[in-house]
Parts: C-alpha cells; structure tokens; sequence
C-alpha cells in the first residue's frame, strides 16, 4: 500500500506543476507545441513612399524677374567633393527654373541683387543657389549652411579665362589691383 500512496504523491506533483499551464491556455483550443528549432516568420514591412509634395503654385514673373531668369547659367555645373547640379528651365511657368540636386529639385525665382549676384530663391524657402563671376553656391536657408560650394558652369570657366587673360594682357592694372588694399578696382566713370 505504500508503494500506491507514493504513486498518488506523484501523480498529485506532476498535475500540480501542469496545472498553471493548462490555466493560461485558452479552454477551448488546446495548446499548440512549437518545435524549438522552428524560427518566428519574418515581418515584411512594406516600404510606403511619401507621396510627392504638391507643386508649389507660381505667379506670372515679371519683367524683372524674366531678365534675371535669361541671366542664369542653364545646364550643369562641376562643384568641389565631385558633386554636381543642374539648372534648368521651369517647364510650365517661364521666368522660373528648376536646381537639380542629388534626387532633389528645387523651384526657384531669379532675383538680380544690388551686388550684381543672381539669387535664384527656392518658392518654398528653403534653400538658395547664388550665382556669382567665378562660381555658385547652394545654401540651405533653413539651418544657415551650404549645401555645395565652388560649382562652376562652363560659361563661368570662360569669363575667368577671359579676365585672366586680360589681366596678363595689363600688367599695371594687375600691379594697381595689388596696391588696392582691399583688392577691388573701382569702375570708371561712375
């Protein structure tokens, strides 16, 4: 009989040990057993695009603005670290052009400064291409830093080969320059 009372000590400690289990496990279905080999099935997460931001609405440019836009060098420009960016014509609303940068384009307005620089301002307001004789710059008026720096077209090439030129051509305009302390000549007659 003692043998028996031992079995039924068993019994009891197997089934109370099994009994938390069984009470998390939902009544109606039974408990599926995983193999410890089997690995979870990867989550696919689609890739979701952004949906591309809506056209900026652009007014008619004015006679101003058409000037400065005939000004701006259009096609590719060679910046410093191997970047590069394009300029081109707005294709739906004259006056206006479009900076190529990477896999972003910038719509913007050409404004002549007081300095002679063209600005070509983003219609958005985030970022700013200044077009000067010798280069051209993209900055980012946001966070007040530039994007690119020393892009040089090709029609910007040639006017620095030409006042090069020009300058071997007068070697005492080169040497009054040079005793400019400030390195600017001022223009005649004005």
């Amino acid at each position: 009989m003692p043998a028996l009372s031992f079995r039924s000590a068993a019994a009891a400690l197997i089934l109370s040990a099994a009994l938390p289990a069984l009470a998390q496990a939902p009544a109606n279905k039974p408990a599926a057993a995983k193999p410890a080999s089997a690995k979870p099935a990867p989550k696919t997460l689609a890739k979701k695009t952004p949906p591309p931001p809506p056209e900026p609405v652009l007014t008619d440019a004015d006679e101003t603005q058409l000037a400065a836009a005939e000004r701006a060098h259009l096609g590719d420009y060679a910046c410093e670290f191997k970047e590069s960016v394009h300029i081109q014509k707005h294709p739906k609303v004259a006056g206006y052009v479009d900076v190529v940068w990477k896999k972003n384009t910038f719509t913007m307005k050409p404004v002549l400064s007081s300095t002679g620089a063209l600005r070509l301002e983003d219609v958005t307001g985030r970022t700013l291409m200044i077009q000067i004789a010798n280069k051209s710059m993209l900055l980012d008026t946001k966070i007040g830093q530039r994007l690119l720096d020393e892009c040089v077209h090709p029609e910007q090439e040639r006017l620095m080969a030409a006042a090069k030129a020009a300058r071997m051509q007068d070697p005492e305009a080169e040497a009054a320059a040079a005793r400019n302390s400030l390195g600017i000549t001022p223009a005649a007659g004005k």
